[in-house]
């Protein structure tokens, strides 16, 4: 069974580009623009890992990130483009597992994952 990886992106072109890169590397990929439905497929079990951005139209990403530390959590990859060191530590510390900023290579968070 393929590790199923959650991408949350409200950026259409962003989403499917990392969509079709982790397809490419053999992972199922769930994807949303939404921070509520991101809440929602971490609490039903599905998904194995996350790459996440921080700025989602209906739900701070802090929240989501929060969700998916909780027990029983996944492991998940900050992408955003809140860059200043600051926010990278800030991240972290919410629970972030690694954290890229944009713009970024899909080589590099296909590695990262």
């Amino acid at each position: 069974m393929a590790t199923t990886v959650l991408v949350v992106e409200d950026e259409k072109e962003i989403r499917e580009l990392l969509r079709r890169y982790m397809e490419r590397a053999v992972y199922a990929v769930v994807t949303t623009a939404s921070g509520a439905e991101a809440i929602r497929l971490l609490g039903d079990g599905s998904v194995d890992l996350a790459v996440l951005d921080l700025d989602l139209p209906d739900v701070d990403g802090e929240e989501v990130l929060r969700e998916a530390h909780a027990p029983g959590g996944i492991p998940v990859v900050v992408l955003t483009a809140r860059s200043a060191v600051e926010d990278r530590i800030h991240g972290l510390r919410l629970g972030a597992d690694d954290y890229v900023t944009k713009p970024f290579s899909p080589t590099e968070v296909g590695l990262r994952v």
